[in-house]
């Protein structure tokens, strides 16, 4: 008697090896294949093609960050802002971008100077102490009523107004 077990214990470089090993056989059914292993065809005729052209070593799992970006900010902005920010330490990224642009240096927009900034840690002031919003947890139920109103609105004497 065969013991069955509810579980796969394969690991998803074992299911590869043996998707490329069945769709690499002589007269193989590579949609069938890709059904049986629950994958889209796309990917069943990459694993095969890298596994044709790079071996076990294809199979691996790659890096999806971009191999290149064309519009990426250039470094030489950041540099300039990190000056500018030493120079000016509380101001904000308008006020750098305009102070730059004074000086001769082109500069992305003041959103995209901005984040920048954030990113390098060159924003004025640093973190808050204080919560931007108090938060609404209490002990028991029933703690903390909170009602929600519009205005004033039209009603049959007039207007109300709460």
């Amino acid at each position: 008697m065969e013991l069955l077990m509810p579980w796969d214990e394969r690991s998803a470089m074992s299911l590869r090896i043996e998707f490329v090993f069945f769709a690499s056989q002589e007269g193989a059914n590579i949609r069938a294949l890709c059904r049986q292993f629950g994958i889209t065809p796309t990917t069943g005729y990459k694993w095969l093609h890298r596994w044709r052209s790079d071996g076990k070593d294809g199979l691996n799992e790659r890096s999806r960050a971009p191999h290149h970006s064309p519009s990426r900010t250039p470094d030489s902005v950041v540099e300039h802002l990190r000056a500018a920010h030493l120079t000016h330490p509380q101001w904000g990224a308008r006020k750098l971008k305009q102070w730059l642009e004074v000086r001769g240096h082109t500069l992305p927009a003041a959103s995209t100077v901005h984040n920048l900034m954030r990113r390098h840690g060159l924003l004025p002031g640093g973190p808050s102490l204080v919560p931007a919003v108090g938060r609404f947890e209490h002990d028991a139920p029933n703690q903390l009523w909170q009602m929600d109103f519009k205005g004033h609105f039209p009603y049959a004497e007039g207007r109300c107004h709460p």
